[in-house]
């Protein structure tokens, strides 16, 4: 069963950068050991050098910051990137909802939206079950794909 916690969502600043590296550092790790590719540095320093503010909210639990999550736009097509929640809240509806959020509107926009994940990471499930599909991968990482949804296509031309 999940228990849905409570958040919000607010446009990030350059201030939050540190916040989020850290709990990148702590989402990763385990799956960055598995990898045997967890460095303390280079994990909060990736964060720190693709962190675009522009781009990026903030995940706020009681006024703290509990995640990130980035949605980057190339194109027709978002990337979505630095999706971080703090591990007490993985598996308790956030991630759905916000991932809900970002992909309206992509959808909205008729935009595919893109990421890659870690080689054998469970966040991958979830992605899975909000439509995307695997495009490539590698040893380390895994490239998904999930076109605008039909029925908002659909929706759109209509003009709703």
């Amino acid at each position: 069963m999940t228990i849905m916690v409570d958040f919000a969502l607010r446009p990030s600043t350059a201030a939050d950068v540190e916040a989020v590296a850290e709990i990148r550092a702590r989402v990763m790790r385990p799956d960055l050991e598995r990898l045997g590719r967890y460095d303390p540095h280079r994990v909060r320093q990736r964060l720190r050098d693709g962190f675009e503010p522009a781009h990026t909210w903030t995940v706020l639990v009681s006024g703290e910051v509990a995640g990130c999550v980035a949605l980057r736009p190339e194109g027709d097509a978002y990337w979505l990137e630095h999706f971080y929640l703090v591990p007490a809240l993985q598996g308790r509806g956030v991630g759905s909802a916000v991932l809900r959020g970002l992909l309206a509107r992509c959808d909205a926009e008729r935009a595919t939206a893109r990421l890659n994940v870690l080689a054998g990471s469970p966040a991958a499930r979830l992605y899975e079950r909000h439509g995307f599909a695997v495009e490539s991968a590698d040893a380390v990482d895994v490239f998904m794909v999930r076109p605008p949804s039909a029925t908002a296509a659909v929706t759109a031309g209509r003009g709703a």
